[in-house]
Parts: structure tokens; sequence; C-alpha cells
């Protein structure tokens, strides 16, 4: 192997990186408590329900317009 060459890493590298990687990661988070979860819950759901709705009205003026 010359200067500035280097090999490729290996599938068991890779694999091997994402798990530490992983790892800290979970270490990091906690469990949402209950207060957290419905909150999380109810922005999903208007995000949810504001996305549908555009889309809604964009199909109600497709329609209209043909």
């Amino acid at each position: 192997m010359e200067f500035g060459e280097f090999q490729k890493p290996s599938i068991w590298s890779k694999f091997k990186r994402f798990a530490i990687e992983s790892k800290r990661v979970f270490r990091v988070t906690k469990k949402p408590t209950k207060d957290e979860y419905k909150i999380i819950v109810k922005v999903t759901s208007i995000g949810l329900l504001i996305i549908g709705a555009i889309g809604f009205i964009i199909a109600v003026i497709l329609q209209i317009k043909k």
C-alpha cells in the first residue's frame, strides 16, 4: 500500500462503529414522562391535521378548476 492510500472500512467495522454510536445515544436519551408524551401526541396530531387540511384544500381547488 502506498502513502495516501487507505483501506475501505469493512462491513464489520461499520457495524461495530454504528453499534457504539447507537449505545452512546441510548445512554443519553431518557423515557418521556406522561406529560411529555401527551404534549408530543398533541403536537404531532395538530401537525397531521394541518397537513391533511392543506392537502384537502388543494384537492378541492384542483377539482373546482377542472
